[in-house]
């Protein structure tokens, strides 16, 4: 593959700083090419993917399977609405529900998190007729108005302060007795991430979960877990709350469900499976053909291969190699959603690892790194992370 000129390097990034929105402070890469657990720049130069492109590529980029997958579709039919039934849809939706919660009856498909989100707290002030939501200072649902409303940072919430906030009472993750005290008969949902990750890597305890889940079947509340990062099979089992034996009336997936093509997802349980009438909801590209195949392809991929089950196991290698690193205070996640804790600021040591060829992601903590790797990473990808941050924790 010829490499680009040090022109047309620099034309692709004005030419998306000149076009796009600025919405997003870029790393200095511009990223051309995928391949399992590693990305490629447009001057050739490989990099090893501990970021998952933001938790999305969990069978690896480009995988085969996910290819065929897609181009056979693209022959077929790219697309047609909801208006028609699809074969496509149709066995994509009979996966995803069998490979997540037991008493998963019915899914919503979408096209990404924020929406998935949005459409979750729709259907629980519909399924309740009540309007408030209980979400968590740490918290993040998405960006558009309605997830914004329940996503804990202020800071983001106060760039648009006309947002829905005010129908939200914010608490501590893993804070029961906070969770507790805001219930009342006004109450349609609680929402959280089981394993909070952008604002923070944190996992709360099992009576926590367990609490969290009585008291909304208590109150009549319906309990959304937001799974948008963590399914299917990052933490080490195939959604979140299967480490404690909870299952919410609704999950919201999204980020690596379809292989890297747009999707998302609202999964429902039995008990709330009607509530949105036809004509109350909709989505035009959601669940069309091309994303469905795409998703039938990776969920067969990791339920076959019990991607979940590598996960777990990479997790502990992760563990014991980077908890010798210096620079390293704590590692904490679950599975290949991973924050680790450092002794410095993480933005210097993110920037030190791209030029030693290893992509990690940050956090909300300023010391804090993420990693969100493919599922299908090796022993030797373990070991080249570790050795690069090694250097940069001496200053190499």
């Amino acid at each position: 593959m010829a490499k680009s000129s040090a022109a047309d390097k620099a034309n692709y990034r004005e030419l998306e700083e000149s076009w796009l929105i600025s919405t997003y402070e870029k790393l200095p890469l511009t990223i051309v090419r995928g391949e399992g657990a590693f990305v490629f720049d447009d001057e050739g130069k490989r990099y090893l993917d501990f970021y998952g492109g933001h938790a999305v590529a969990s069978v690896g980029h480009c995988h085969p399977e996910v290819v065929k997958a897609i181009s056979d579709q693209a022959g077929k039919l790219i697309f047609y609405s909801n208006v028609v039934f699809n074969d496509q849809r149709a066995e994509a939706g009979k996966a995803l529900c069998q490979a997540a919660y037991p008493n998963s009856k019915g899914v919503f498909f979408c096209n990404s998190g924020t929406e998935a989100n949005e459409t979750a707290l729709k259907i629980a002030r519909r399924a309740t007729g009540r309007s408030r939501i209980i979400a968590t200072t740490t918290g993040f649902h998405g960006r558009t108005i309605g997830s914004l409303s329940v996503t804990g940072s202020e800071k983001l919430r106060n760039t648009f302060p006309d947002n829905l906030d005010k129908l939200t009472e914010f608490v501590p993750f893993g804070d029961y007795d906070q969770l507790e005290r805001a219930m009342n008969k006004d109450v349609a949902a609680v929402i959280m991430e089981p394993v909070q990750s952008t604002g923070g890597v944190r996992v709360a305890t099992r009576r926590y979960y367990d609490q969290v889940r009585e008291l909304c079947s208590g109150s009549g509340a319906a309990l959304i877990f937001d799974e948008v990062q963590t399914a299917l099979g990052r933490t080490g089992a195939p959604m979140a709350g299967m480490h404690w034996g909870v299952e919410p009336e609704i999950a919201t997936c999204a980020k690596a469900i379809a292989g890297g093509v747009p999707c998302g997802a609202v999964i429902l349980s039995e008990a709330i499976k009607g509530a949105p009438a036809p004509g109350e909801h909709g989505s035009t590209f959601g669940g069309g053909p091309l994303a469905m195949a795409a998703l039938r392809a990776t969920v067969n991929i990791i339920t076959r291969d019990k991607l979940h089950e590598r996960a777990k196991e990479m997790e502990q290698e992760i563990r014991d190699r980077l908890g010798g690193i210096s620079c390293v205070r704590a590692v904490k996640g679950k599975g290949l959603l991973l924050g680790v804790d450092l002794d410095r600021e993480a933005k210097p040591v993110v920037e030190a690892l791209i030029k030693k060829g290893v992509i990690v992601g940050t956090s909300g903590p300023k010391d804090q790194i993420r990693l969100l790797p493919p599922l299908t990473i090796t022993s030797d990808n373990v070991r080249e992370l570790a050795k690069a941050l090694g250097e940069v924790a001496k200053g190499k």
